[in-house]
């Protein structure tokens, strides 16, 4: 019986950014609570209803980022795996340093909500209360990223989070979930497909080298949390000899990742690439980089902050060098006006900035055929498609095809 169950979204419907389900039934389970990072910050509503469990799908921000919010007068347990915890904790500190402390929620509540973090293992079936189990399942798309299966009255409702079903160098691919009732899925790439993954490595790879073969450098601002530490295993794939500095907080992601090898495909040879290269964290060091013809990965993957904006504007009207972009550049940030504009922000002024680039697809979400293969095995009574700019397409799409599916606003 469904009837007695609801779904609410607070956010992250028709939408990237500060994802929040509420699932209420006969107890009230939040999955994820999540910001969105345009140029304001946008936060999720807030939950009506009294929570009895927050599981956190995934550490990345738009997952994770709004989590404290709800420990300011609460001391609900928060679900998520032993990666997640971690990483999320680095993450949210700094986005809080970032912020310089205009966030909407107090350091005692993000304390709080570290005190009351509760570990939960892939496969393992947890109770919330008697009337509700929880299970997670690898996603393949950061280290500790989990698809929700909540299991209550007979019903199976499944919650995505983000997912990635094709294996990369860090993880191995999610595996649908079977037999499912209602499935919230994510639906980034619901209208269009990756370019097959060995093309567009073979062409990275030619490009890297041509710059370099040039006496130029290669900055590729990646996300701190899975893209870099993938990146890195790739370039030494490519080449075990050419320099590669890594910089920013993606120092720190790849120590955490390290302590939680169970959760990554190759432990040692992601050890193996992060000792073979060089760590940067001071200027001298970042100088000292620029020197040299090769590779600088640097946080943030979207020019936003960190060491990779310092690159940039070093390297700037250096035409022998370049930038490569691997991941999603969301609207308004300064990797989305590099690519349109050739121009970034700096401290509120206009900086233009004179430096191929390229784009190179390394995403970490299913793409179209996968979203329909999941959504297939996983034969869902209702969908509700969410986390995309194409929801309602990909919804109605799904009802050409005879699912129940919905994108809700």
């Amino acid at each position: 019986n469904l009837d007695s169950m609801q779904l609410t979204f607070l956010g992250g419907a028709r939408e990237v950014g500060r994802s929040a389900v509420l699932f209420s039934g006969k107890k009230n389970v939040l999955m994820d609570y999540g910001i969105k990072l345009n140029s304001k910050t946008e936060y999720p509503l807030m939950p009506k209803a009294k929570l009895d469990a927050f599981v956190m799908t995934h550490a990345h921000l738009d997952h994770s980022g709004h989590g404290p919010m709800l420990y300011e007068h609460s001391s609900l347990p928060c679900l998520a795996t032993y990666p997640t915890q971690a990483l999320a904790q680095m993450l949210i500190v700094d986005s809080m340093k970032i912020a310089k402390g205009k966030v909407p929620f107090s350091k005692g509540s993000y304390k709080h909500m570290l005190r009351n973090f509760f570990p939960v293992i892939y496969k393992r079936e947890y109770s919330i209360g008697k009337e509700l189990k929880l299970t997670l399942h690898d996603a393949g798309h950061i280290p500790g990223s989990a698809i929700a299966e909540l299991k209550t009255e007979g019903k199976r409702i499944v919650y995505t989070g983000d997912f990635k079903m094709q294996d990369t160098m860090l993880h191995k691919g999610a595996q649908p979930v079977k037999a499912v009732d209602v499935l919230i899925i994510e639906s980034t790439y619901g209208n269009r497909e990756h370019p097959d993954r060995q093309e567009v490595l073979n062409l990275m790879r030619e490009d890297i080298f041509r710059t370099i073969e040039n006496r130029g450098k290669v900055l590729m601002p990646c996300f701190a949390v899975g893209r870099s530490q993938e990146v890195v295993m790739l370039l030494r794939e490519f080449d075990r000899q050419m320099p590669v500095y890594l910089d920013g907080m993606a120092k720190g992601a790849s120590e955490i990742i390290l302590n939680y090898p169970k959760y990554i495909r190759d432990p040692v040879a992601l050890s193996e690439a992060l000792g073979s290269i060089e760590w940067r964290e001071t200027p001298a060091g970042r100088r000292h980089a620029l020197r040299e013809p090769g590779v600088i990965v640097s946080t943030a993957g979207m020019l936003n902050g960190g060491p990779a904006i310092k690159y940039l504007l070093r390297l700037n009207n250096d035409r022998k060098s370049k930038v490569i972009f691997t991941g999603f550049a969301v609207e308004k940030t300064n990797a989305w006006h590099l690519m349109k504009e050739h121009r970034i922000q700096v401290d509120e002024q206009w900086v233009d900035i004179n430096l191929p680039w390229s784009y190179y697809d390394l995403s970490a979400h299913a793409g179209k055929k996968d979203l329909l293969e999941f959504i297939k095995q996983a034969s869902p009574e209702k969908i509700f498609c969410v986390h995309g700019d194409y929801c309602e397409g990909f919804a109605e799409e799904l009802r050409e095809k005879g699912f129940d599916a919905h994108a809700p606003a």
